[in-house]
């Protein structure tokens, strides 16, 4: 894993902000709670940039195809080398599941975690199970 990239960096460093955060599907307001999506959203915005957020989504979605064009609007750029702090992972924890995680470290990743209600820092749980990845540019 490469250790980052300046926005990397600082996008990482917000999201870390956000731990301990309530959960909340569709939540884009910290005092009110975030998902995984508004988790990046957040982030996003406090590094200076304009998140493109999608809607209609619920807890389990068939196909996640019709919000990657929100990922390109909102200045990020598919990447497949080697994960960088700050990299934003799509990943598939289980069936119809598919969940936004912010790179933070070699060995941690910070996202809303339904089950615990809250933003979390956890270890790369989900790195078996990546589907995409993009980066600031």
């Amino acid at each position: 894993m490469s250790q980052g990239n300046k926005p990397g960096e600082q996008l990482a460093r917000a999201a870390s902000l956000l731990i301990g955060t309530r959960f909340q599907l569709h939540g884009r307001d910290p005092k009110v709670g975030l998902d995984c999506i508004g988790l990046v959203a957040c982030s996003l915005k406090a590094v200076g940039r304009l998140p493109d957020v999608p809607q209609g989504y619920r807890l389990r979605n068939i196909d996640h195809s019709r919000w990657i064009a929100c990922v390109r609007r909102s200045g990020l750029v598919p990447v497949d080398d080697q994960i960088t702090i700050g990299d934003i992972v799509l990943v598939q924890p289980g069936p119809g599941q598919y969940h936004l995680v912010i790179v933070e470290s070699t060995t941690s990743m910070i996202h809303a975690h339904a089950g615990l209600r809250k933003v979390v820092r956890q270890s790369m749980i989900f790195a078996e199970k990546r589907l995409a990845r993009w980066r600031l540019r």
